[in-house]
């Protein structure tokens, strides 16, 4: 596996044979939103909601390319209800799998992956297993360039 800058060379995945593949997350609270809302002159409508609704669901998808196969979206859920020894975001073993379950979802060839920096993408024992992957090419966005990501482009 070579980390390398995204524009060294644009035809990694072409020239491999290979799936190009963006990674993204995102995460939305399990509360329910407050707002305000319209109603007739001198009467406040009440929204009642059940329940308060804590924790957090995150998403992490993979959307994965190659000419001539049809488009995949690979992703996994992290559920944080703040229990005790809960963790609130996805670890690094997580993404491992994640990309485990990719090669095998995604008939041959290299995987090349594009994602951002964050701080998981970074662990050390992330950084070894993406090193120690033959089928994996990694690819890192510049430190903030959403508009680069078609994951968080497209939603």
């Amino acid at each position: 596996m070579e980390e390398g800058d995204l524009a060294a060379d644009k035809s990694t995945a072409a020239a491999l044979g290979g799936w190009i593949v963006f990674e993204d997350e995102c995460g939305q609270s399990l509360r329910p939103p407050r707002s305000a809302t319209w109603g007739r002159r001198g009467i406040t409508p009440v929204i009642r909601v059940r329940g308060g609704g804590t924790g957090h669901v995150s998403v992490a998808g993979l959307a994965c390319y190659r000419p001539g196969h049809r488009s995949r979206l690979i992703y996994r859920l992290h559920c944080y209800r703040g229990r005790k020894g809960e963790t609130k975001a996805f670890t690094w073993t997580e993404y491992r799998d994640l990309l485990i379950a990719a090669h095998r979802q995604l008939p041959g060839g290299v995987i090349v992956l594009v994602w951002d920096n964050l701080n998981v993408h970074r662990r050390a024992e992330l950084r070894a297993f993406t090193d120690a992957q033959a089928w994996l090419r990694v690819f890192r966005l510049p430190a903030y360039a959403p508009d680069l990501n078609p994951v968080r482009a497209s939603g």
